[in-house]
C-alpha cells in the first residue's frame, strides 16, 4: 500500500483529474499527487470514455491506494462539463478541492502550502501560486508583488478587467475552497472555455484571494489540448471582452469599462487584422464571427479591412517586424503567445 498516515489535523483535500485519452502523462499526473508532502487526501480520476490505457492506468493505482478512486463517464462529455462531472465527485467532507489536469502535475509542497495558506486566513476563498511550463517561457503567473500573500479579491479583479496582470492561472494551479464549488450544481460556466477565470471574477467580488510565491504546479501543452487551441485560434480575446461585458459593471465605473470595452475592441482588431494575411481557415473566421455576434459586438468588414492596411503599414516600414512578419507567413504553424 502507498498509503500514507494521515493527520486528524489536517482538512481533506479532493484532488480531482478530468481525463479523456490520457495514458501518455497520466502516470506522471498521478505520482505526483502521491509524492504530495500533505497526506489528507482523496484522488478522483474522472475517466471521460477514454480510448487508450487511461482506464487501465487509473485502475492500477486505485488498487494500490484507498485514496485513489474512479468515475467512468456514462457517455463522452465536454472539457467544463467534465470539469463539473468531477467536482461533483468531491467528499461532502472535504474542506478544499484542488484540479490537476492530466497532462499537468504537481510539485510536491504544492497542498500543503496551498492548503496551509488558506487555514491561516478563512477569507481567502481562491489561492493560486506561481506556475511552471504553459506556453514555453518558464515561470508564469507571477504578476502580484511579493510578499502580498493574501489581497481582497475584489482589488485582485479589478486590476485584471482594467488592464493588469493575470494572476489566476490555470484550474491546475489553483485551490477552492469547496464550499463555493458546492454552493452550485455546475461550477464550471460550461458555455465558456475560460471558465476559471469566470468562477474567480465570480466569486472574489466579496472574498480574498491568496497567493503562494513558490513554483508550485507544472502545465504542459500538447498540440491537441484546449490551451493548444486556445493559443492558436487566440479564445483569450473573445474570453476577455466576454468577461468585461459579464463582470465589468460590479467592478469598474461606467467610464472605465466602456474605456476598457473601446480598448479591448481596438486589440480583438489589431490581431484580426493581421490573421488576414495568414493561412487561416474557415473555423478560424467562424469562431471569432460567432463569439462577437454572441456578444453583441458583430465583425464590421470595414473595420477589419483597416485593421489589415494598419498591419501591413506597420510592416512596411518596420523591417525587422517584416522580417518577423515574413517568417510567420511562411511558418502559420509557429506557437505565439495569446493577447
Amino acid at each position: 500500500m502507498l498509503q500514507e498516515v494521515t493527520s486528524i489535523h489536517e482538512p481533506l483535500v479532493s484532488v480531482l483529474t478530468p481525463v479523456y485519452n490520457g495514458e501518455a502523462f497520466l502516470r506522471e499526473c498521478i505520482e505526483s499527487v502521491l509524492a504530495q508532502s500533505y497526506s489528507n487526501w482523496e484522488y478522483i480520476i474522472v475517466n471521460n470514455c477514454s480510448k487508450d490505457r487511461t482506464l487501465d492506468i487509473a485502475m492500477e493505482y486505485a488498487a494500490r491506494d484507498s485514496r485513489i478512486r474512479i468515475q467512468n463517464n456514462a457517455v463522452f462529455c465536454r472539457l467544463n462539463e467534465n470539469y463539473n462531472n468531477a467536482f461533483r465527485q468531491a467528499s461532502a467532507l472535504s474542506t478544499y478541492c484542488k484540479i490537476v489536469a492530466a497532462d499537468d502535475w504537481l510539485f510536491p509542497e504544492c497542498l500543503r502550502q496551498m492548503v496551509s495558506l488558506a487555514e491561516e486566513h478563512p477569507s481567502v476563498v481562491i489561492v493560486g501560486a506561481y506556475g511552471y511550463g504553459f506556453d514555453g517561457t518558464g515561470v508564469v503567473w507571477d504578476g502580484l508583488p511579493y510578499p502580498s500573500t493574501v489581497v481582497s479579491g475584489r482589488d485582485v479583479c479589478r486590476s485584471f478587467l482594467l488592464g493588469g496582470p493575470y494572476i489566476f492561472g490555470t484550474p491546475t494551479s489553483l485551490l477552492f475552497r469547496s464550499d463555493i464549488v458546492r454552493s452550485r450544481h455546475a461550477f464550471f460556466n460550461e458555455d465558456n472555455l475560460h471558465a476559471d477565470t469566470e468562477a474567480c471574477l465570480e466569486f472574489l467580488q466579496d472574498h480574498d484571494f491568496g497567493f503562494v510565491h513558490q513554483v508550485l504546479t507544472y502545465s504542459r501543452v500538447r498540440n491537441e489540448s484546449l490551451t493548444s487551441y486556445s493559443m492558436d485560434v487566440n479564445t483569450y480575446l473573445s474570453g476577455r471582452l466576454q468577461d468585461l461585458l459579464k463582470y465589468g459593471p460590479k467592478y469598474l465605473s461606467e467610464a472605465e469599462l466602456e474605456l476598457r470595452i473601446s480598448r479591448r475592441l481596438d486589440r480583438y482588431y489589431k490581431f484580426l487584422g493581421e490573421q488576414v494575411f495568414r493561412n487561416r481557415g474557415g473555423q478560424f473566421w467562424r469562431f471569432h464571427r460567432e463569439k462577437l455576434a454572441s456578444l453583441g459586438y458583430p465583425l464590421r468588414s470595414w473595420r477589419l479591412a483597416v485593421s489589415a492596411a494598419a498591419w501591413i503599414l506597420d510592416v512596411l516600414v518596420s523591417p525587422k517586424r517584416l522580417a518577423g512578419s515574413v517568417r510567420r507567413l511562411i511558418r502559420p504553424d509557429v506557437p505565439r503567445s495569446p493577447v
